[in-house]
């Protein structure tokens, strides 16, 4: 895969909702909610009045609605702006 964000905006692959429950229950898929959790794939360079913070390779936090889905190569993405992310996961 070969893309490049413009702008602001950045390239995240989610993370796979939770599908067991820590008690053992089996989540079906109708019933998981979308992750809100993902790492950077894919940043662009910024605007000349935002600076990007994320780079690829970071985990973030990003809000439930944030951004919309991309499917390249058969995978799941978001692409939202930077100012949709909410953290930076460190650690």
């Amino acid at each position: 895969m070969n893309i490049k964000p413009l702008a602001d905006r950045v390239l995240i692959a989610p993370t796979a909702a939770e599908e067991v429950t820590m008690a053992g229950i089996i989540i079906p898929d109708s019933a998981k909610e979308k992750p809100l959790q993902g790492r950077v794939i894919a940043a662009g360079k910024g605007t000349k009045d935002e600076e990007m913070v994320v780079k690829p390779g970071d985990n973030v936090l990003y809000g439930k609605y944030a951004g919309n889905e991309v499917t390249l190569d058969g995978e799941k993405y978001i692409i939202m702006r930077q100012s949709d992310i909410l953290a930076i996961i460190e650690g």
